[in-house]
């Protein structure tokens, strides 16, 4: 075992020795230096994780024209969906990891609308298998995984209308509460269920046996459980947004976002590990999202079987009596959905007699 791994370690060095030069050789001299950026960061060794520094050369093609982001982005996915590596399939995911928490606006931009024809699995890793040695067997899986959630991340970014867990496109909180309370409930709930999907996709990451020591692998665990924070947090705003809306939630609503809360719940014992740093902060998190679900629960029940307790008087109202109960009456209170603007909630409408 130990003479195959020194062997396939000593593959590795040459096949990236082998693709430098011949990158050297045929690569249009305009973008050789970022061939050359690329595969230094994304070499066979699976002890080490990409170079900052080399990272920065590749991302540095994201500070001229979109065209220039654009071919970094094609180079970065072709050494990705060619390669039969492991290890270097795992350094290109974390590149593109890296791209999304900290790449330029146009890099990340040139990202997200990749490829043109969109897909769900545009990574293209689905089924991904480096059979070589135990150790790149069990790393396939990562990459499976790993591509899966770096592809309902950006779905994610793309519902909330910005990149998630991204440096460069961070909110203030203040501001963050006031988009949230303007949606709509349809709205609030499309994102929670966003937020549920990815993680959920956190929760279902491989586990393992070989790879326990694997500086790469705990490379992609420390990326992915800064994302976690930043997911549980807009899934807080948004479940303290939903406090505010208890009275104004419709049945249909209540039962989405009582099942979005539910799904979440399942999936805390698999993400509690990934929040050493904030313990304390996330239980309390999630001490508010068991508090919201148990209070929308209770008054989805209430609001069945004051529906249930009503039907039978409502069958024998007329058409005509019905058709008033649509019609806004003079005194009416209007009712906005966030409970945010409670200060409105009991204006009224007032009859004003003619002065003619």
């Amino acid at each position: 075992m130990g003479r195959v791994t020194i062997l396939r370690d000593l593959i590795g060095i040459i096949k990236d020795k082998a693709s430098q030069s011949k990158a050297a050789l045929v690569s249009n001299p305009k973008t050789l230096s970022l061939h050359l950026a690329l595969l230094r960061a994304t070499t066979h060794d699976p002890f080490t994780p990409p170079n900052p520094r080399h990272l920065a050369a590749v991302f540095s093609f994201g500070h001229s024209s979109r065209a220039t982001a654009s071919t970094a982005i094609e180079v970065l996915m072709d050494r990705l969906q060619t390669t039969r590596d492991a290890c270097v399939a795992i350094k290109c995911l974390i590149t593109v990891h890296h791209i999304i928490k900290g790449g330029s606006f146009i890099l990340q931009d040139q990202l997200s609308v990749y490829p043109f024809t969109g897909g769900r699995n545009y990574l293209k890793l689905s089924n991904f298998r480096d059979n070589t040695t135990p150790l790149t067997w069990e790393l396939s899986s990562w990459v499976r995984w790993y591509a899966l959630y770096l592809e309902n991340l950006l779905s994610t970014s793309r519902d909330l209308g910005f990149f998630l867990c991204s440096t460069s496109s961070s909110v203030d909180k203040d501001k963050e509460e006031d988009n949230v309370s303007s949606l709509i409930n349809s709205e609030l709930i499309k994102e929670i269920n966003s937020l549920v999907n990815l993680l959920e996709q956190i929760s279902k990451r491989p586990d393992s046996l070989h790879a326990n020591d694997i500086i790469l692998v705990d490379e992609v665990v420390g990326l992915v459980g800064e994302d976690y924070l930043s997911s549980i947090n807009e899934v807080s705003i948004r479940v303290s947004e939903f406090r505010e809306r208890l009275c104004c939630l419709s049945f249909v609503d209540s039962v989405e976002l009582v099942c979005a809360l539910k799904r979440l719940e399942d999936c805390k014992e698999r993400l509690s590990s990934l929040s050493q740093g904030q313990k304390v902060l996330i239980e309390a998190v999630w001490g508010s999202i068991s508090e919201i679900k148990d209070q929308v629960g209770n008054s989805k029940v209430n609001r069945e079987e004051g529906r249930s307790l009503t039907i039978g008087s409502r069958n024998n109202v007329g058409e005509s009596d019905r058709f008033g109960e649509r019609v806004l009456k003079l005194g009416d209170s209007i009712k906005f959905s966030s409970g945010r603007f409670l200060i409105f909630n009991n204006l009224s409408f007032r009859s004003y007699e003619s002065v003619e």
